[in-house]
């Protein structure tokens, strides 16, 4: 049997009460840590690194089990940035982090993620139409019971370390440990509450599960739309997308400017295009260098190694106007003296955008929920699509040209804005019971 790894932070810190209901105390900000820069809010690779072992008997705290699943960045920042409030600001917590797919057959972990990468990045159209069928399943079809026969089969090592973990609740970030957990429950192999964090602002049906105890949830609308549903009110929260501390403390713009070498008079763009760096090209940050003089670039590579060396060999040539990075743990700090971000619509780097009060052109949609992220932000006037380079190159000299436009974008931002997302699970969890 492998070794399982987790991460375990137990550290005592003080906390704040909670009740259940759709409508928890939002007035969060003070008390806050505003030290704690440390986090996964630009998409780094999370690795579990401790083997998880039964509570001692001394240790009376709550025990939480964050399950996430690392096919994709946004459901491990979640888990992680919930682990970063509660090591901060609650009592006697004790909050560990699991990869499920560190807890399955080697096989079911790398086709899982394999081919959500290879469809969501390669194949982007096939990935839309499971996603859209998977939507229109119905519950009881051939697909759905296959799926779930599957997960079943290997899910026995997830099982085990639950029994001997005990948690006193588990928020999944994703939808396989939920899917995966709500049949547990159901068949009493699991008796301890089961959260589910929804970390985009779409809700597709497989996150809808009988043996949920409760929802968090982006918005309003979705809280709507699980009560359509029949999910009763009393078991969702409205809650935001959980974000690392930084972006309830956003930093001074010209102090992070001046680090940079920019001026914080000029507009600055971030460009940002997921972990995997994929669809940002050299020639469209040549070209905005080259059309717009006094434009200040920041560009967020990820994994895209290559592209980050490339812009890095351009910079000796626009020393005060390029800066190009690849994984950050601080990128609040950037969009902290940013104007407007060129960004893939994901639901946990677009609420970052939101928390920060920046306005966002959006690129490079994976079909499916990314999409649908898009559609939510555009008509609530916080971004605008661009399909193409010269659509993008368009729509950017709209946004510098027209301030008021720009302004009123940001102004949807903020208004959408939930930083203290994290917070508002972690009050609501000290307060569940079996």
């Amino acid at each position: 049997m492998h070794a399982t790894r987790v991460t375990d932070y137990s550290i005592p810190v003080s906390g704040l009460s909670g009740g259940l209901g759709a409508e928890l105390n939002s007035g969060l900000s003070s008390g806050l840590n505003g030290g704690l820069d440390s986090g996964l809010s630009s998409g780094l690779e999370f690795v579990p690194s401790f083997s998880i072992d039964s509570p001692s008997a001394e240790d009376s705290r709550k025990r939480i089990l964050m399950l996430s699943v690392s096919a994709g960045n946004g459901h491990v920042r979640a888990a992680e940035a919930l682990v970063a409030h509660a090591r901060a600001d609650f009592p006697a917590i004790s909050v560990r982090h699991q990869d499920v797919l560190q807890l399955v057959p080697r096989w079911f972990s790398k086709i899982y993620r394999d081919v959500y990468m290879a469809l969501a990045h390669r194949l982007p159209d096939a990935w839309g139409w499971l996603y859209r069928a998977t939507d229109a399943a119905a519950p009881g079809s051939l697909g759905i019971r296959a799926r779930k026969a599957i997960q079943t089969l290997c899910a026995s090592r997830l099982l085990d370390e639950i029994r001997r973990y005990q948690p006193d609740m588990i928020i999944c970030t994703h939808f396989l440990p939920a899917e995966i957990l709500a049949d547990a429950r159901l068949k009493q192999q699991v008796t301890c509450p089961i959260w589910v964090q929804v970390t985009d602002f779409d809700l597709h049906p497989i996150w809808v599960q009988p043996g949920i105890s409760g929802y968090f949830v982006a918005n309003d609308e979705l809280a709507y739309r699980l009560y359509a549903q029949g999910v009763p009110s009393s078991r969702v929260v409205v809650t935001g997308i959980p974000l690392m501390p930084g972006f309830a403390m956003p930093p001074d713009r010209s102090s992070v400017s001046r680090q940079l070498g920019f001026d914080p008079q000029k507009t600055t763009l971030l460009i940002m295009n997921g972990g995997a760096g994929a669809g940002l090209q050299q020639s469209l940050v040549q070209s905005l260098l080259k059309q717009h003089p006094d434009l200040q670039l920041i560009v967020l590579t990820g994994r895209n190694n290559a592209l980050r060396e490339s812009l890095q060999s351009i910079e000796a040539f626009f020393p005060t106007r390029l800066r190009a990075l690849g994984f950050i743990d601080d990128v609040y700090r950037l969009m902290a003296c940013a104007d407007l971000a060129i960004t893939k619509p994901g639901g946990l780097s677009t609420s970052e955008c939101l928390a920060m009060g920046l306005p966002m052109l959006l690129v490079n949609p994976i079909p499916g929920q990314e999409e649908r992220n898009a559609a939510w932000l555009i008509q609530e006037g916080a971004a605008l699509r661009a399909d193409d380079p010269a659509t993008l190159q368009f729509r950017l000299q709209r946004l510098l040209n027209d301030r008021h436009k720009l302004e009123a974008m940001r102004s949807r931002a903020r208004s959408l804005a939930k930083p203290f997302a994290a917070r508002e699970v972690l009050q609501l969890a000290r307060t569940v019971t079996r």
